[in-house]
């Protein structure tokens, strides 16, 4: 079973559908199920947060390899061209979450990296927020910038 918040699967479908025709890649961060509310047990991974294309292209030019996103727990294409499967062509990962037009919710579908098609869940959970920086934090990084 894939688990994927309600939020994050909105967010990825209206991207896909803002850059149709062209195809979208994502990755993804997956939260413990016990970090939020939810009633799945602890460990569950769920698919809450994005890593957005396109970000560190910069430093990607310099090095030739992406530094830029950390390693991600999953990935997220659309297939523009209609096609609910993973091909060869695709990124591979562990879990490869695809989209194909008009990009509704029942226009998704999971897949394991042989391609097997596997349960997708939409949880109605928010993820935890990340932390705000405080005074301190802020201190610290005016002493370090120095």
């Amino acid at each position: 079973m894939v688990y994927i918040t309600h939020g994050l699967l909105t967010a990825l479908l209206e991207l896909a559908a803002d850059r149709d025709p062209e195809s979208v890649n994502v990755s993804l961060a997956a939260t413990p199920a016990e970090e939020f509310e939810t009633d799945l047990p602890a460990g569950t991974p769920v698919f809450t947060d994005m890593y957005l294309p396109g970000t560190g292209g910069s430093v990607t030019a310099v090095f030739g390899m992406d530094l830029s996103t950390p390693d991600a727990d999953g990935r997220f294409l659309s297939h523009p061209s209609g096609h609910l499967e993973l091909t060869t062509t695709d990124d591979l990962h562990r879990i490869v979450l695809i989209a194909v037009p008009p990009y509704e919710q029942g226009d998704v579908a999971a897949f394991d990296r042989a391609g097997e098609e596997q349960p997708l869940e939409i949880i109605d959970a928010e993820p935890p927020e990340g932390q705000l920086e405080t005074d301190e934090d802020e201190s610290a990084a005016e002493d370090y910038s120095r």
